[in-house]
């Protein structure tokens, strides 16, 4: 549907609570997530690990914390469908920010890896259930805005993170995140329930069933092509950036800093995911959108790679159009909010963002693994490959969503 005349004044509802605190719930999710990447290094130095066990370690740490990811997208998925996107909102947040606070409190790594469990727990929860709530209140011909106004306040976070981290120690930055959390759990309060939600819950007596994407060989397809299509924005955060010091040194290039890396990364999201909002609308279409951005992506990819980047203001900037390339995060969170019915939308959007992030969980270890052999450079093509065979397969055989109606159970 096109926006009318009359429509027009409906945009007043891309700033309308529900979407403001939905923005500023990512904002908090991504500063508290991205805060053991920036602290990692400083903190368990602190607590008296040596240099090798900062790295063996921290990856173990760092793991955990996706594992929480991973299991907590499926949890609160299934609780948003069944109590509701407003449950999930509040029990995520106050399960992250009590943990971030008592990371402040560390003494030892096992304490220090139970606590990131625990916070990747909550953080699963908020972008989710965000984006569900966003996609059932607004109006068809707005939700790709509205996605990418929640995408885009968010992404500004690792920019807040560093910062915050040079003004502060390791341990009152956990503080901070917290704190902010629960400063958003009191906005929280105001935000009124899903329409769409409140019909189904009424009306559908099966809400929640994860194990209904494995039953049905139709919407299992649909949950894995939702998948797929995003693999390539985690390749590019969770592996060329967040070890660009190390694709940096094969180049030549010594003094990349990753922290740097994921700041300048997520400033180019940030504007990225503008640009395809209004791109996805010109064309009328989700999938041209992301296909133009997945292309452009895997053209920064392969000049990343192989370009002959010779200096750190080349690579950083290399990095920064990278960012501004991935940003169709907020399209394909919308898209898979608009594939599946009301009663498992939660459900889908939640566990799909999360088993994105959960990624790393694989082409990490396997850039890992191809290093020795192959070398930085080459592991880290061959691991791009898949992503992308990934991302590209899954898209071409994907349905179009744009101007779908939601108000449909499975």
């Amino acid at each position: 549907m096109n926006p009318t005349s009359t429509d027009s004044t409906s945009y007043r509802q891309l700033f309308s609570l529900p979407v403001i605190v939905a923005a500023l719930g990512y904002f908090v999710d991504v500063f508290d997530l991205l805060m053991f990447n920036i602290v990692r290094v400083p903190s368990l130095k602190d607590l008296g690990l040596s240099e090798a066990d900062v790295s063996v370690i921290g990856g173990s740490i760092y793991n955990w914390q996706q594992v929480g990811l991973l299991i907590g997208g499926i949890c609160w998925g299934i609780l948003g469908d069944k109590r509701g996107r407003l449950s999930v909102l509040f029990g995520s947040i106050i399960t992250y920010s009590l943990a971030n606070i008592a990371c402040g409190f560390v003494q030892d790594a096992p304490q220090y890896a139970f606590l990131r469990f625990v916070a990747g727990l909550g953080l699963a929860g908020e972008l989710g259930a965000g984006i569900t709530l966003v996609s059932e209140i607004l109006p068809k011909h707005l939700r790709g805005y509205g996605s990418s106004i929640v995408a885009s306040v968010g992404l500004f976070a690792p920019v807040v993170v560093f910062f915050t981290v040079k003004q502060f120690d390791w341990r009152t930055t956990y503080f901070i995140g917290g704190g902010l959390g629960l400063m958003l759990l009191l906005l929280r309060v105001s935000v009124f329930e899903s329409g769409m939600y409140q019909k189904a819950r009424v009306e559908v007596a099966s809400r929640g069933n994860f194990l209904s994407f494995f039953t049905n060989r139709a919407r299992f397809l649909k949950y894995i092509r939702c998948m797929g299509i995003s693999v390539p924005t985690y390749l590019c955060i969770g592996l060329l950036a967040t070890f660009g010091n190390e694709f940096g040194q094969a180049l030549g290039i010594s003094g990349i800093v990753p922290g740097q890396c994921v700041m300048y990364l997520y400033l180019g999201t940030v504007l990225g995911d503008v640009f395809s909002a209004f791109l996805s609308q010109a064309l009328q279409s989700r999938r041209q959108a992301i296909g133009i951005m997945m292309f452009m992506t895997f053209l920064t990819c392969v000049y990343y790679l192989f370009g002959g980047i010779g200096s750190a203001v080349g690579f950083y900037a290399t990095i920064g159009i990278m960012g501004f390339c991935i940003g169709f995060i907020a399209m394909f969170l919308t898209v898979s909010a608009e594939h599946f019915g009301t009663n498992l939308r939660a459900t889908a959007t939640t566990s799909i963002a999360n088993n994105v992030r959960a990624t790393t969980l694989l082409t990490i270890p396997a850039f890992q693994a191809l290093k020795p052999a192959y070398g930085v450079i080459q592991a880290g093509a061959m691991v791009a490959a898949v992503c992308f065979l990934v991302g590209f397969v899954s898209l071409l055989t994907m349905e179009e969503t744009f101007g779908k109606d939601l108000d449909y159970t499975e």
